[in-house]
């Protein structure tokens, strides 16, 4: 889905929309103060009505059952609040219901279907998270301040602070100009825009490419390189706990980035896998050791030599200089043997990977080790075509241990030593009808390569790569237990 040099977009038939400025009466600093709030376009008061049915909700669901209950659960609280408004009920879909489609999570191809059924008697569609909560009444009103006859693409804007690989080094020379939405409080798009995409993919059907970072390759899509709409940034659409008392001000809050379902999975329960070779035994091995391996109670790096130091384990894999799928299927092997102790779930990381053992067991409470379970960041490849999900493999895997047990008995296998072992991995889950998993909470890549209030909403799990930082000091700032949540606060007194 995205081509590094494509093009993005369509041109905007009309425009035309007078500001005005109101008081705003939030505290000094706040985002909305420091947004100008944009009004009705000057038109008859019957225009600008907007009924909540004209409103299509998408809540961008999983397959997981632990996901269907949370989108379950919010798609009740909209219902809840429209009967409690005497409204008619809006429409709210659950986005892993509409097809069989594995695609249908990267957006793009879901807009056909969205046209089809809601194009002629519908005004917006409104996009949410599972972990979104909305206040119907004043997201009304914010709707309400846009001419719904025009193509209008409204979030709540993030930037790169610098040109990131995750978006492919786009706009290098000014990554501030390009903005795209934070999914996590809502995003919205117009019907006319809706409509036009769909000719557009309809006429061009989109190309087969990865999908990494889904909420910039959308953005980028829709703008088509100026030819289409940029995001209209919506101050009152809000990544702050939905407890903060600035959120009355929001029409959309987060409910929790830190999921915990009951008592974390006990230690001795998650197996750890290190992937390594000789070449990094001596630099990345003790970053690994000075920072999260204390964490762990069941551990082992391997290698391509037997370092009995470390010590390394010699899989008879040789090293590879990418992809890895031989050493990551050997694991998988190895952990189904008698070698090791029997356990619920497997992680593999590599050794620059860095991450939070005691956050990882708190959302693992989350899920049942008893179904396959494949959890980590999602990527996809050929979503558009038809492709499949992966978890990316920086960030970390980790594999209930029915999910490899049904892995390994269906033949699934590497072609080459070299493969990619996370992409062919997706193909065999895919093949399978196992659901890959994603959480925002693993990062295939550094902090500095995420958007800062992307990630300020988070605690994180995982970050990847020790390119051009500390890693000990990455760690101790994002992922030592108690350290972030200091950046948390001071960053959720300064959203509003």
């Amino acid at each position: 889905m995205l081509p590094i040099n494509s093009q993005y977009g369509y041109s905007v038939a009309h425009y035309f929309l007078l500001l005005a400025l109101v008081p705003l009466i939030t505290a000094k600093g706040d985002d909305v103060e420091s947004h100008e709030k944009i009004h009705d376009a000057d038109k008859p008061p019957s225009e600008s009505q907007l009924d909540l049915k004209e409103v299509v909700f998408v809540i961008q669901s999983q397959r997981n059952s632990f996901h269907v209950q949370q989108a379950e659960k919010l798609r009740k609280d909209l219902l809840q609040q429209t009967q409690a408004l005497q409204e008619s009920p809006p429409v709210v879909l659950l986005l892993h219901t509409l097809s069989d489609n594995e695609g249908d999570w990267s957006i793009l191809p879901l807009l056909p279907y969205l046209s089809s059924q809601f194009g002629k008697n519908s005004s917006w569609i409104m996009f949410l998270e599972e972990d979104t909560r909305v206040k119907l009444q004043k997201l009304n009103k914010v709707l309400k301040k846009f001419d719904r006859r025009k193509e209008w693409f409204l979030g709540k804007a993030l930037h790169d602070e610098e040109s990131t690989i995750i978006h492919h080094y786009a706009f290098s020379e000014n990554p501030v100009a390009f903005e795209y939405p934070d999914f996590s409080a809502g995003w919205a798009l117009s019907i006319p825009l809706v409509n036009r995409l769909t000719s557009k993919i309809e006429d061009e059907p989109l190309k087969s490419d990865f999908t990494i970072d889904l909420k910039h390759e959308v953005a980028l899509y829709i703008w088509e390189d100026g030819k289409g709409p940029r995001l209209t940034g919506v101050p009152e659409l809000c990544t702050l706990p939905e407890q903060n008392p600035r959120a009355q001000y929001c029409a959309t809050t987060v409910s929790s980035h830190s999921p915990l379902c009951g008592q974390p999975v006990n230690c001795e329960n998650i197996f750890v896998a290190v992937k390594t070779c000789k070449k990094f035994h001596s630099d990345r091995v003790p970053v690994v050791k000075k920072t999260w391996s204390e964490q762990a109670s069941l551990l082992e790096y391997y290698s391509d030599y037997a370092d009995p130091s470390i010590p390394t384990i010699n899989l008879g894999v040789p090293n590879t200089e990418r992809g890895h799928c031989g050493k990551t299927f050997a694991i998988l092997r190895r952990f189904l043997s008698s070698h090791v102790p029997k356990t619920d779930w497997l992680l593999i990381v590599d050794d620059d990977t860095l991450i939070s053992l005691p956050r990882l067991q708190a959302l693992l409470s989350c899920y049942d080790s008893r179904v396959p379970v494949c959890l980590g960041e999602r990527y996809g490849y050929g979503l558009g075509q038809g492709g499949y999900s992966y978890i990316t493999g920086g960030g970390g895997m980790v594999f209930s241990r029915e999910a490899v047990v049904q892995l390994l008995a269906s033949g699934c296998k590497c072609y080459s030593n070299d493969a990619p072992d996370d992409m062919v991995l997706g193909m065999c889950l895919n093949a399978l009808r196992v659901p890959v998993t994603h959480s925002p909470l693993f990062h295939q890549a550094r902090p500095e390569d995420y958007a800062r209030e992307f990630l300020a909403h988070q605690t994180p799990i995982s970050f990847h790569k020790h390119w051009n930082i500390d890693p000990i000091m990455v760690f101790n700032k994002w992922l030592k237990n108690g350290k972030h949540t200091e950046g948390l606060q001071k960053s959720t007194k300064e959203e509003l």
